[in-house]
């Protein structure tokens, strides 16, 4: 492959100018950067041509922080239930929170917001008082043994993004205080400080904003661990003259309760509430509005606004309706796998997305002893990633953190430096070409096009258990040859699915992602149903429509083929009991299906076809027994598909594939542009074909041209085999 230059951000510092001319001219780069904790050399220009960097609008002055304690940031949080044992109860308020990051706002115009609950009978409780010298709140007449919260306004003392850098490094500096633009004195200052700050900095044109305004939500315990984290939460935007002013403009009071909420706080698994989506367009409006000054006075001094997709990225919604309005020029974010590509390379309006990868240069992968580890994460970011690239490949990548570190692996050097050109090649070619769909796919729940390729996350990419059996499917779908749309349940009541060939519903029960409530309203299954009838698809994962109202679990189970067993209709007995090997779904697919967390107690509808069932091996009988993990349906005209879980894997995503396929009665697209081996994918691109090796290891394939033609292939590790058409 020809070594190319380009489309590569590349971390430097003061202290190491010269190694990071070597590596620039190695990897191409053209673009450096500064990380958290480091400053660019003096004249980076000598490096590359464009130079980033870091500017934090709410954060890092330090003067200004001391010099203005009344417009520090906020956020609401709510202590643990608490039982009563007797008529008055004293909470202290900070029992369960970090003293270093957050204290309790005592103010009158915090205490007015605050909110004490009866959680035994879900009424707001009246009767208490606030104790501000010894940081407490007296619930008097409580009920004894009720359980009571009180939600309450904290102030931030301390960023937590720099309190992770500062404590993972060891740093020995001032804390970073967030303060807020929402007050009059910081809005004028944070405009100010922008241009001194442009005046400072002429060697930089790339101002990469780390964020904006608000953090997502991110709080510690009494110990420093983490308490709550939503990295789409919006209760650190929050302030009493926010609240003050939401009254305002929306003619009703934004309680504590609707924001702390009952304690889960929103998280995005949360289906939103009226009042919660209410909050976040404020935010967003005052946002946007805010970030537009910056951006122009950006303009004004000849450089690029970039954001970075992490921080205080909050109100800064990429798929919100209001980003484009923001002027950026470019997004920049972290890269976990092909979903986190995704995110970044299918948002519009910006004028470039890159992606930073992984690992971080820092101390914690970069140490004595761990150069293949440091190999084998990068490789593994890679491919995951490029996965996705195939499909919409980002503009740009890069790397952050100390260069110097990562440096003193050669092995490490020298494989960024192939990805590199393999990434440029890429570029080239799929940038210029329209890759081929053979599906159009809708991923229906709560929240729809706004949560784009950000579905069961809670922290970014990070993996839970509760939710990885889902996640798996956007990873398989961010380099699938099919295109992916998120609609909310609105879409469907306003036609939108007749757009598309399936739908995908996927989660669990009362989750956003599910849908919960949302299966009660006739008017959306009654669509749903229709279209599936009238010849479209439907995928259902895990607990797909699931709300218990009205005989049955599944809502949607006519069309899903299946049920769920929860324990009170047992009488009624189940015989759809035997597997039907063959169907269409599982040619090429290996029998032991990876489920993940699955789901138990799956039962079959008289007419669905059961691929795979369990039985226990406790008790013997021929009905009512079982538990069904794969299942399809023919539905009028349409077709479903039911799995219990589908986490990532090269299997699952070749399995999600077919069954996009055969419910959208697309199986004459079969053996086109295809590869039997999952581990191997093939992409088409009009005049070429690219024959990817998803492994470390050599691998064998069948591939299937566009006509159908056959022909084996042999790929090196890692290796895209392009063939002309």
């Amino acid at each position: 492959m020809n070594n190319r230059k380009g489309r590569i951000t590349i971390p430097t510092d003061e202290s190491y100018v010269e190694g990071t001319k070597k590596i620039a001219e190695l990897w191409g780069a053209d673009a450096v950067r500064d990380c958290d904790g480091v400053k660019l050399p003096k004249n980076p220009k000598e490096i590359a041509d464009k130079v980033y960097n870091v500017y934090f609008v709410d954060r890092g002055n330090h003067e200004w922080a001391k010099n203005n304690p009344d417009e520090w940031q906020h956020m609401f949080v709510m202590t643990p239930f608490i039982t009563a044992t007797e008529s008055t109860v004293s909470v202290h308020l900070m029992d369960t929170f970090f003293d270093q990051q957050v204290k309790p706002d005592f103010s009158e115009e915090a205490v007015k917001h605050m909110e004490v609950m009866d959680r035994t009978t879900g009424q707001v409780w009246n009767e208490w008082e606030v104790d501000a010298e010894n940081g407490n709140v007296i619930i008097k007449n409580a009920v004894p043994f009720h359980q009571y919260t009180v939600a309450f306004l904290m102030i931030s003392l301390w960023h937590p993004v720099h309190m992770y850098n500062y404590i993972t490094n060891n740093w020995d500096e001032p804390y970073h205080i967030m303060y807020d633009p929402y007050y009059p004195k910081t809005r004028k200052f944070i405009r100010e400080n922008l241009q001194r700050w442009c005046d400072a900095n002429p060697e930089s044109n790339v101002v990469r904003f780390t964020t904006f305004l608000y953090m997502f939500t991110l709080v510690y315990n009494q110990f420093g661990k983490e308490r709550n984290v939503d990295w789409f939460g919006y209760n650190m935007a929050v302030s009493p003259r926010m609240l003050d002013d939401f009254e305002k403009e929306y003619g009703y009071k934004m309680r504590a309760e609707y924001l702390v909420d009952q304690g889960y706080y929103n998280q995005t698994h949360r289906i939103p509430t009226k009042e919660y989506k209410d909050w976040m367009q404020f935010i967003q409006n005052f946002v946007t509005e805010t970030v537009k000054e910056l951006v122009e006075i950006t303009h004004k001094n000849g450089k690029e606004a970039m954001m970075f997709l992490g921080d205080c990225w909050i109100g800064a919604e990429i798929f919100g309706v209001r980003y484009k309005e923001l002027g950026l020029d470019a997004l920049v974010g972290s890269v976990g796998g092909g979903v986190t590509v995704r995110m970044l390379s299918d948002v519009e309006g910006v004028r470039y997305k890159e992606g930073r990868f992984l690992p971080y240069f820092f101390p914690d992968t970069f140490f004595d002893g761990n150069e293949d580890n440091a190999v084998a994460e990068i490789n593994n970011n890679w491919i995951t990633a490029r996965r996705a690239m195939m499909r919409n490949p980002l503009d740009r990548i890069g790397f952050g953190g100390y260069l110097e570190l990562a440096a003193k692996f050669p092995k490490f050097i020298n494989r960024v430096a192939d990805i590199c050109d393999e990434f440029r090649y890429i570029y080239d070619t799929v940038k210029t070409q329209t890759p081929k769909n053979f599906a159009k796919v809708a991923v229906l729940n709560a929240w729809g096009k706004v949560r784009s390729w950000m579905c069961n996350m809670t922290a970014h990419e990070l993996w839970y258990q509760q939710s990885y059996s889902y996640q798996g499917i956007y990873e398989a779908l961010s380099g699938l040859p099919v295109e992916v749309s998120f609609i909310n349940f609105d879409d469907v009541k306003n036609g939108r699915l007749d757009e598309f060939d399936v739908v995908l519903n996927a989660g669990d029960a009362g989750t956003a992602w599910s849908g919960g409530e949302f299966w009660a309203d006739e008017e959306i299954v009654t669509a749903v149903r229709k279209f599936v009838y009238n010849g479209g698809g439907f995928i259902g994962v895990g607990e797909p429509t699931a709300l218990q109202r009205n005989g049955k679990f599944f809502q949607l189970s006519d069309v899903l083929g299946v049920d769920k067993e929860c324990g009170i209709s047992l009488g009624e007995d189940k015989h759809n009991l035997t597997a039907h090997a063959g169907h269409f779904i599982m040619d090429g697919i290996e029998s032991n299906v990876d489920y993940g967390e699955d789901k138990k107690n799956i039962f079959a509808l008289p007419e669905a076809n059961v691929i795979d069932i369990v039985f226990s091996e406790r008790f013997k009988r021929n009905y009512s027994v079982g538990e069904v993990k794969m299942a399809t349906n023919e539905y009028g005209k349409g077709r479903s598909f039911y799995i219990t879980g589908l986490p990532y894997s090269a299997q699952n995503a070749k399995l999600l594939y077919r069954a996009i396929l055969w419910t959208a009665g697309k199986e004459d697209m079969d053996k086109k542009s295809y590869c039997t081996n999952p581990l191997t994918e093939a992409h088409f691109y009009g005049d070429r074909y690219a024959i990817t090796n998803n492994t470390s290891e050599k691998q064998t394939t069948t591939f299937y041209d566009m006509n159908g033609v056959a022909q084996e292939l042999i790929l090196k590790p890692y290796e895209i085999k392009w063939l002309k058409d």
